[in-house]
């Protein structure tokens, strides 16, 4: 069982700052050293994100406001799934 409380959950609204961008040009924000995917962010925006899916290690967001708000919903979720795997094979390992 998972002791460990992530800083956010599923819904939830809140203002980030992309921090830098991931090997994909996704931004990458944190949240009490969470990490959170924000596809169509770019480092060192400020945006307004609604958490859609929440995973072990990281989440991943949309822009509600504040930047580009476009869909790459076929994107994010080949993406969401290369994260997954990782993120497999990372407990694999532990």
């Amino acid at each position: 069982m998972d002791t460990y409380k992530k800083p956010v959950e599923m819904g939830d609204e809140i203002e980030v700052t992309i921090e830098s961008t991931g090997a994909k040009g996704d931004g990458i924000a944190k949240v009490n050293n969470f990490v959170v995917i924000v596809p169509g962010a770019k480092e060192g925006e400020k945006v307004k994100v609604r958490i859609t899916r929440v995973l072990k290690k990281m989440a991943f967001a949309e822009i509600v406001t504040g930047g580009s708000s476009s869909s790459a919903s076929s994107d994010s979720d080949d993406e969401e799934e290369s994260y997954d795997d990782e993120e497999q094979s990372d407990d694999e390992e532990n």
